[in-house]
């Protein structure tokens, strides 16, 4: 099986006890690079992979330096193209919600559904209701600290650098189509995803019942603070 490159990343990166983001991308079109992230939950040694991004050998061999890669997981439907190679490389097992049309690739091991099994300890799955593909949220126990993880429904460009491997052009545009340096619900993953506008407010509403003060998404940066309060923000310029 042929997969996609490895793109412009950076090594894996500890931002709270256990748990590890590595800053990547991925090419929208010619000119166009875009901040990706791949999140890394570490229980008892075993790594769990959310929102995959390939990395190259000495990035592999940094990540294998962590721990032993367990678990490839899938928050959201438009983060799948490097899912298979984590999958087929260290012969680990798929989660993922049952649904997706983007990527059906690879076979689900096992079906995330609200509130049921994880592949580690000490989170909680959150699941959007009423979607066109489906798609969720983690919400992680760690050190005291509860931290959310997201996909697209959620992104902060908050906190320096912003928008890392992004190129030049994207940085530019990025304020101009609705992402500006600051926590938002995703302006695009609202149009291509979600079918009912009111039922999503409700939804938003019911993630906000969570307790959380950081956040990381699969773009922008780590929101190492007020991650609840920048996300009642966000609610408000969104749905009000």
């Amino acid at each position: 099986m042929k997969y996609p490159a490895a793109l412009q990343h950076d090594a894996p990166k500890q931002i709270a006890e256990d748990l590890f983001v590595v800053y990547g991308c991925v090419k929208m079109m010619l000119g166009m690079r875009l901040t990706r992230n791949m999140v890394i939950v570490r229980d008892q040694g075993k790594l769990s992979l959310i929102n995959p991004v390939r990395m190259d050998e000495p990035g592999l061999a940094a990540l294998e330096a962590l721990g032993e890669v367990a678990a490839v997981l899938r928050l959201g439907p438009f983060h799948g193209m490097d899912d298979a190679f984590y999958v087929d490389r260290y012969k680990v097992p798929f989660w993922s919600f049952e649904g997706g049309t983007t990527y059906t690739e690879p076979a689900i091991n096992h079906v995330l559904r609200e509130g049921g099994e994880l592949p580690f300890g000490s989170a909680t799955l959150f699941a959007f209701a009423q979607m066109k593909e489906p798609e969720g949220a983690l919400l992680l126990e760690r050190g005291g600290s509860n931290i959310l993880i997201t996909c697209d429904a959620v992104q902060s460009y908050r906190t320096e650098p912003h928008t890392p491997h992004t190129s030049w052009l994207m940085r530019k545009m990025m304020p101009r189509i609705g992402f500006p340096c600051e926590t938002l619900i995703g302006p695009f993953w609202m149009k291509l995803l979600v079918e009912d506008r009111q039922a999503m407010e409700k939804e938003f509403q019911r993630l906000l019942t969570f307790e959380f003060d950081q956040l990381i998404a699969a773009h922008g940066t780590f929101l190492p603070a007020n991650a609840h309060r920048e996300l009642e923000l966000a609610f408000e310029k969104m749905f009000r």
